[in-house]
């Protein structure tokens, strides 16, 4: 009995010893003032995030990004686009948990139904009136996704929970302009449609006309589209 119950307490620490490397989601804090990345395309060594910069080659402008005031070009299928603002345009962001979007959309324009694997989402609108909304993952009780979705307008933030499929469209008859975002430096994109559909190789159409209850015909279209 008191060696089941050693065992036990022995169990009952490793698990919480290792609690807060399942439940940390976001980067990691860091362990300095900054880690300002360096260019490391052809670094022998793999990081994850970017090599650091020697703290006293730093200097102001690796905390700097230009441009961000200079709307995107939204002439394409979705009428949207996107400048990022990642480590890669300001070194210094390196380790700090954050990276920021412009979307620019023109009138009708959408940002498909996509997920961001390793970040929360925060969109402020700053121009125009935008649909938001996010679906639920699947209930344990079988019943159906729940969707969360509001029309936001200049000055409105909506929070996309990480890992979460979402979605904006422009409903307005101009265009609009909102900035995101993210606490991670490298939150990841997983667009629904080009996942599913636009894939290298592509996945079998058996699976997906069962999947979706389709047509193979209309399978086999979607995937000639992605």
């Amino acid at each position: 009995m008191k060696m089941a119950a050693a065992g036990f307490v022995a169990i009952l620490a490793i698990c919480l010893a290792l609690a807060p490397s399942f439940s940390y989601a976001y980067d990691d804090a860091p362990l300095q003032d900054f880690c300002v990345a360096v260019p490391d395309a052809s670094a022998a060594v793999f990081v994850n995030g970017k090599i650091c910069k020697n703290p006293k080659q730093v200097t102001s402008d690796d905390f700097v990004g230009t441009g961000f005031n200079i709307p995107v070009d939204t002439n394409n299928s979705l009428g949207s686009a996107f400048k990022l603002v990642d480590v890669n345009v300001v070194p210094g962001l390196n380790t700090l948990g954050l990276s920021l979007l412009r979307v620019d959309f023109a009138p009708g324009g959408v940002i498909p139904p996509h997920t961001h694997p390793r970040a929360t989402e925060a969109v402020v609108v700053i121009e125009g009136t935008i649909y938001a909304g996010f679906v639920t993952s699947n209930p344990a009780d079988n019943t159906k996704n729940r969707l969360y979705a509001k029309i936001l307008k200049p000055g409105d933030i909506f929070v996309f929970p990480i890992g979460l499929v979402h979605f904006l469209r422009n409903v307005g008859k101009t265009k609009a302009m909102g900035i995101v975002a993210f606490n991670s430096q490298n939150p990841g994109t997983i667009t629904i449609a080009n996942a599913v559909f636009g894939t290298e190789p592509l996945i079998s159409p058996e699976v997906l006309t069962k999947s979706f209850q389709l047509d193979k015909k209309v399978i086999e279209s979607l995937q000639s589209k992605f």
